[in-house]
């Protein structure tokens, strides 16, 4: 809900109810009668402008949802409204490995005059030039002669040319009239390239700003619709965000740092002249922050949760039980605990706790060689290195780089000339190293001698991707190896940008295949699964066939046809729920394994609190088609459970992977796909019988 707090009167007045889908700012127009938004008028919809004519009491929805209007903002004197809208679909972006496409930096900027007597300024001009007589000015005046006011510094009605009146005060402004008959076909499209456009603001000089969003981050620039040429012009790149002062005179921009620059509302600027922060130092009281921060946490809770009753938890209750630990609270670690175990009471998943100004302990970087040891004699010897498959070259550590002559079997006996102590850690001889080129001597017998190597690597400070590439491959292979090359083997982490990465190059590799084994255990989540699903789910419309007369061109593509199944566990949670939950809605298959964790109420995040500390607010609850709630706090259960048994796992086994490879092979005998042979060409001769040319 959109209030306003009136300081003069003391009041509050909600104004306005949000629909479906506030977006962006509000912004006042210049007399202060009229706020403009951006809302979705219904869950499907884009997004429109919504006007708020406060003097009446009145809403006006002036744009339709053809497009989604973004980030209104009213100009400074009553004449235009500028906004965003993403309406350019003119230049495509396609799938090398599809037929899909996407579209990217569709916005493009428009402005709409109040007035339906205002005439676009970017009509064109006619550039014919009255004939003059000798002795008089463009008015017909004699020159020479000052005009009748006389050149004092006034306007026609005696104001100071600063808005102020004869006795120095604030002149008050026109107000604001605005045709809302025909509005948004009054609509005038601004000549500049498309792009993703956010925070709109204007001048006191009539310039527009913008943020203009790019891969390399955004950059602030303006807009002046007066320019004949070159209307958009640079003012300061690498902007993390920005406001405009109340005069429309200066401007505060934040990199990416955090450091803040002031700067003038004009073009050309640079971050020469930082804001020192430095000396801003303040004395804190912990324990009153630390209730500060308390309340704030239960504040956000109790304000942003998607279940207004709370779950029914009597949550007053909850902060009188809570509230009184806080004052034996020793240190802010103990205030965190505290703080978990309230939200703990709500019985939901996401509703996090984190950070804050607490302690940290010394660390130290380890560097690694993406690779294990074993002791052996005395000595540590280098048991597996871990890698991709012969195709990830992406996928290589400091000992799988070509002409680096280490190999399995090797023994470990010095690091930068210092000899390897095995009393502790093999990694001990690495510390402090990480990301650095050292000097290892590796041989293939235990002791240095003559046939002792020094080979020089650069150390990783984070093995974790090449540990998980080496896994993915090798239940691939052994998929592959029990298969006799018939199945494959795609694994999807999360549901995040790297697990749909994974799932794509994965996926796309391996489409071709008779049957599929898609493996999500230990999904950490992160989006929505459903683009996942339709990479999965997408059903044979025709084929092609070529001069070769052989079949097997089916569209779309990439696709497969053929069985699937997916593995999932307990550890696999909220989009790893999503994924199997869709996967069994769409028919793909069947799920093998044991039941996901059961979280998929989405996670919102407030304000942060005083110190830096976060807490989330479950704030949007997953309901199945039919009107139920399903998977939250039970999970997705598999339809055919295989439990993880120790002694068939203490070897490498995978009873899990195993059942999944039995039931892709029975699957492929019981239900292969077949594709559709090739018609009969057709006789257009009209003879007909295709006589039997030589």
């Amino acid at each position: 809900t959109l209030y306003v707090h009136d300081i003069d009167k003391g009041s509050t007045d909600a104004v306005y109810e949000i629909k479906f889908g506030y977006r962006s700012q509000v912004s006042w127009s210049h007399d202060g009668n009229w706020l403009a938004l951006a809302d979705a008028p219904t869950p499907a919809s884009h997004w429109s402008i919504y006007l708020l004519d406060l003097a009446n009491d009145e809403v006006h929805r002036v744009t339709s949802s053809m497009f989604s209007y973004t980030w209104p903002t009213f100009d400074r004197d009553g004449t235009y409204l500028y906004f965003a809208c993403n309406r350019d679909f003119s230049d495509p972006t396609y799938d090398w490995e599809g037929s899909t496409w996407v579209y990217d930096e569709t916005d493009r900027l428009l402005a709409i005059p109040f007035s339906a007597e205002t005439a676009s300024p970017l009509l064109p001009e006619i550039d014919e030039e009255e004939w003059e007589e000798d002795g008089e000015d463009e008015d017909g005046e004699d020159e020479g002669e000052d005009e009748e006011n006389g050149d004092d510094g006034e306007d026609e009605d005696g104001e100071d040319e600063d808005g102020e009146d004869e006795d120095g005060e604030d002149e008050e402004p026109e107000p604001l009239e605005i045709d809302l008959e025909g509005f948004e076909r009054r609509a005038i499209l601004l000549p500049i390239e498309r792009g993703s456009f956010t925070n709109l603001a204007v001048s006191d000089d009539g310039k527009l700003f913008y943020l203009r969003r790019g891969e390399d981050g955004s950059a602030l620039q303006l807009l002046d619709i007066e320019e004949d040429e070159e209307m958009e012009k640079d003012v300061l790149s690498g902007v993390a965000g920005y406001a405009m002062s109340a005069d429309g005179k200066k401007i505060s921009a934040l990199n990416k740092s955090g450091s803040v620059a002031i700067i003038d509302a004009a073009e050309d600027q640079s971050w020469d002249d930082m804001v020192p922060t430095s000396g801003m130092t303040a004395v804190i009281d912990p324990r009153e922050e630390w209730r500060q921060i308390f309340n704030d946490a239960w504040r956000f809770e109790r304000d942003y949760f998607y279940d207004a009753g709370l779950h029914g938890v009597d949550w007053p209750a909850v902060k009188r039980r809570y509230e009184p630990m806080v004052e034996d609270c020793a240190s802010r670690a103990d205030l965190s605990f505290i703080i978990g175990e309230m939200i703990g009471e709500l019985s939901v998943g996401h509703a996090y706790y984190w950070g804050g100004d607490t302690e940290q302990a010394p660390s130290t970087s380890v560097g690694l060689l993406a690779c294990d040891f074993e002791l052996d004699g005395g000595v540590y010897r280098i048991s597996k290195i871990f890698e991709g498959g012969p195709w990830d070259a992406d996928a290589r550590g400091p000992l799988s780089q070509p002409g680096v002559d280490v190999k399995v079997g090797d023994y470990l006996l010095a690091v930068n000339d210092v000899p390897v102590e095995t009393d502790k850690d093999p990694w001990a001889a690495f510390q402090g190293l990480a990301g650095q080129t050292v000097t290892i001597t590796v041989s293939e017998k235990t002791d240095v001698d003559d046939d002792a190597r020094r080979v020089v690597v650069e150390l990783l400070s984070s093995d974790r991707s090449l540990r998980y590439r080496s896994w993915v491959e090798a239940n691939r292979a052994y998929v592959a190896e029990r298969s006799d090359g018939r199945v494959g083997y795609v694994h999807v982490p999360d549901t995040g940008v790297n697990g749909q990465t994974e799932l794509v190059r994965q996926f796309n590799g391996q489409h071709g295949l008779d049957a599929l084994i898609i493996d999500e255990r230990w999904n950490g989540g992160g989006q929505d699964t459903h683009r996942f699903i339709e990479l999965l789910n997408r059903p044979i419309v025709n084929y092609w066939v070529r001069r070769d007369g052989r079949a097997g061109y089916p569209a779309p593509e990439p696709s497969h046809y053929g069985p699937k199944c997916m593995l999932i566990n307990e550890s696999a949670g909220s989009g790893g729920d999503l994924f199997p939950y869709g996967f069994r809605y769409a028919g793909l298959g069947k799920l093998v394994g044991t039941r996901t964790w059961g979280g998929t109420i989405g996670m919102g995040r407030p304000p942060l609190l005083v110190d830096g500390g976060t807490v989330t607010f479950p704030a949007s609850a997953f309901y199945e088609a039919d009107g139920t709630w399903g998977i939250e706090g039970h999970g997705v259960d598999p339809d055919i459970e295989v439990v993880d048994d120790p002694a068939l796992m203490w070897d490498g086994g995978d009873p899990q992977l195993d059942a999944a490879i039995d039931l892709m092979l029975e699957e492929i005998e019981a239900n292969p796909y077949v594709p559709a042979p090739v018609p009969p060409y057709t006789n257009r001769s009209g003879i007909g019988v295709k006589p039997e040319w030589k």
